[in-house]
């Protein structure tokens, strides 16, 4: 186990589009006070620059083949992330850490599979089992000027999802709706437009990150918001700030399946 004597850790930035995180291989490398550290180097003018910290561990369970544990930009732990989750299955194949096109991933929000797409050696796209969605029948809201209209789904993690035109509302109105009363645990935010050609146009609120060019669980948390309303089909493709995700919501088991590329950024050290 390397201890860092030198207070130096080694890193990897990635991203999903464009929801990018410093990623770190706990299993070689002690990281402690992750949460402090998550906000200084995600700092986009002193430090890294990112919208959070992933730490990449061995699973404390037999049935999974990694853990993830994820931090956001303000120092908050996070549940759950399907793209920080597809960047690790790139992660883990091209550096060589493992062999498997179907990998076990611990989280908490439990166990997620991730299945490479793999073409000479490298990723192309890794898909995320996102298992069931959750919903709140009694959810409590009063927020005035058309932002109750909205449904709540839990993909792991808190979503609340409208549809509008103006999806752009989320620079300032997402912040206030992660902190209201009715989410005591903060909430992620989503503003999504049905387009002309069935896309579904989507920008999102990240808890404890703001907005982020992409959200794997918030497209995810769209897309099933999206049939239940009857606005799409099962299939949907979520066009976020910083590129397309593919959203399936198979009728034959109720799970919801993340598709998309993970790329890596570049690679360094950095002091405590």
């Amino acid at each position: 186990m390397d201890i860092n004597k030198t207070s130096k850790f080694r890193f990897t930035k990635m991203h999903g589009c464009g929801n990018d995180y410093i990623y770190v291989d706990t299993v070689q490398t002690c990281l402690p006070n992750p949460a402090e550290k998550a906000v200084r180097w995600s700092d986009r003018h002193h430090g890294i620059g990112s919208d959070g910290l992933v730490l990449i561990g061995a699973s404390p369970v037999p049935e999974a083949d990694y853990s993830m544990r994820i931090f956001n930009a303000d120092g908050s732990e996070a549940m759950m992330c399907g793209n920080a989750s597809r960047c690790i299955g790139k992660y883990l194949f091209e550096r060589g850490l493992t062999s498997k096109r179907e990998i076990q991933l611990l989280t908490l929000s439990g166990i997620k599979t991730l299945v490479l797409r793999v073409a000479d050696g490298k990723v192309e796209s890794v898909s995320v089992d996102m298992q069931e969605p959750k919903f709140e029948d009694e959810l409590q809201f009063d927020a005035g000027k058309g932002l109750d209209s909205g449904m709540f789904v839990s993909m792991g993690n808190p979503h609340y999802v409208i549809f509008t035109d103006d999806v752009d509302q989320v620079t300032h109105t997402g912040y206030i709706l992660e902190r209201h009363p009715a989410f005591p645990q903060r909430c992620n935010i989503e503003f999504a437009r049905v387009e002309s050609d069935g896309s579904i146009r989507t920008r999102v609120w990240e808890r404890g990150s703001g907005v982020t060019q992409a959200c794997g669980t918030g497209a995810c948390a769209t897309a099933v918001a999206a049939v239940v309303t009857g606005r799409a089909g099962r299939m949907s493709q979520i066009v976020m700030d910083g590129g397309t995700l593919t959203v399936e919501w198979r009728e034959t088991d109720n799970h919801v399946y993340l598709s998309g590329g993970a790329e890596f950024v570049f690679e360094g050290e950095i002091d405590d």
